[in-house]
């Protein structure tokens, strides 16, 4: 396998990038047992190598066995693809993140029909985490950092800013992420450990996670307990490998019944991140609902265009969270079949996901409601400004009315040749000009009026006619 990258980013590598990328490994190796969890990192390709191999029945009390892979390579790849015989579409369908395709993009992922994905020991979850930047050139420096990843991951730039609200020049980013659990297939009757791979992103280090990241996901623990180490907040897999760690004995008993019982917790996580970008969603559609009411929360220089402008945006992302929520609820919590498992551990998830699937719909229809708000405030404030040009138009009508009789009586005046006559007459173009104008005043501002009035006289003739 040469390209150990995604097929846009390849061709643009120099030759001291590609071996770097080829050979990149950051794997952690946790061994679970009823009383403890080892840990043991790994970060070169010999080392993969020799663990992978290693047979789980060799260690004794081993209850499963998960590599937890952050990146991917072309050396990570071979060597966990070889020794643990991982299907290579697992490892392609996590490298890219596109939401659509163009007609001529050769490295399309056609999705399998459900006979088949029912089949297959692996599933990938997307979700989109939100992480803020204080500056334009943290966003900047995060997107470059993005590019270095072997797997294809982008930030999205929300492009709402609200002055008072959000410090100038702050940025909120969404990224493009997921995670991908796979299983390996042994025989149904076996009693052998159970061996798995976690793959995740790698981390954002620029910026910090939206409100100091989400919650821990245990109760508040008692003065007596034991006091746990601190949570990671700014690495996945950090995070996920805490978790993980923590299980409970009876989570790790579990795993033999249901080896997804690996994947409730970095689940949990997931479920975690889409509350936040929720959270923060309601919180934008409030402020673009102050926007309309009062004008005087948006920049000098905004009007209601630059409102529909940042609500787009929001209106084309609500379908594309919906369907992957839809499709975790449908192929990964309520996915029944499954290798080697006799119950399902992730249905406990199912009422979290169906509430974050619900409120997707509720602020989705709640943009279209804002949409149509904003579309009708937009036609009041034209017909407004329609209003008054008529206005204007209606006091240059005035100005020609008034001015059209006295050119016209001027006019007609002077049509005399001789000049010094005029000195006797002129006190008689006023008493016409005068009573001309106010006549043609009159007619024009009560038009509408007189035409009442004759169209009734012309009715009352032609009945008494009759």
């Amino acid at each position: 396998m040469r390209v150990t990258t995604a097929p846009p980013k390849w061709q643009l590598l120099s030759p001291e990038d590609k071996k770097e990328r080829a050979s990149r490994v950051k794997v952690a190796l946790l061994d679970f047992r009823a009383d403890s969890v080892t840990r043991n990192d790994i970060s070169t390709a010999v080392q993969l190598r020799e663990l992978s191999s290693d047979s789980p029945t060799a260690y004794d009390g081993l209850l499963s066995r998960l590599f937890v892979v952050e990146d991917l390579s072309r050396d990570l790849i071979e060597s966990l693809g070889l020794n643990l015989d991982v299907d290579p579409m697992f490892f392609r369908e996590h490298i890219s993140d596109y939401i659509w395709y163009n007609t001529r993009d050769p490295w399309i992922e056609l999705p399998d029909i459900d006979l088949v994905s029912r089949k297959r020991s692996y599933f990938h979850v997307a979700y989109s985490p939100t992480r803020y930047f204080r500056t334009h050139k943290d966003l900047s420096l995060a997107r470059m950092e993005a590019g270095g990843f072997n797997v294809l991951r982008r930030i999205n730039r929300d492009a709402i800013w609200v002055p008072g609200a959000d410090i100038p020049g702050s940025e909120v980013g969404l990224l493009r992420s997921k995670i991908s659990f796979w299983l390996q297939p042994r025989k149904e009757s076996s009693t052998d450990p159970v061996t798995a791979i976690l793959l995740v992103d790698p981390s954002i280090t620029r910026g910090f996670p939206l409100w100091g990241g989400h919650n821990d996901f245990d109760v508040c623990p008692s003065v007596t307990d034991k006091v746990r180490a601190k949570r990671p907040q700014n690495s996945v897999f950090e995070d996920m490998i805490y978790h993980l760690q923590n299980m409970s004995a009876e989570d790790l008993a579990m795993v033999g019944r249901d080896p997804r019982m690996l994947f409730q917790k970095p689940l949990c996580v997931v479920c975690a991140e889409w509350q936040t970008l929720l959270q923060y969603t309601n919180t934008r559609l409030t402020q673009l609902e102050w926007e309309i009411q009062d004008p005087y929360l948006r920049n000098v220089e905004e009007d209601l265009t630059t409102t529909l402008d940042k609500l787009h945006p929001w209106r084309r992302r609500f379908p594309l969270f919906k369907t992957i929520v839809s499709e975790v609820l449908t192929k990964v919590i309520r996915r029944e079949e499954f290798p080697f498992a006799t119950t399902n551990s992730l249905l406990i998830l199912e009422k979290d996901f169906e509430l974050i699937l619900d409120q997707l719909n509720q602020l989705h229809n709640r943009a279209e409601r804002i949409m149509s708000v904003v579309t009708a405030v937009m036609s009041i404030e034209e017909s407004k400004k329609a209003l008054g040009q008529n206005r204007s138009l209606a006091r240059l009508t005035y100005l020609a009315v008034t001015f059209v009789p006295l050119s016209f009586v001027s006019s007609f005046f002077a049509m005399n040749e001789d000049v010094t006559r005029l000195g006797r007459t002129f006190w008689i173009y006023f008493a016409v000009a005068i009573p001309v104008t106010l006549s043609a005043l009159i007619v024009v501002r009560f038009s509408d009026t007189l035409s009442n009035i004759a169209g009734r006289l012309l009715q009352f003739s032609a009945t008494k006619g009759q």
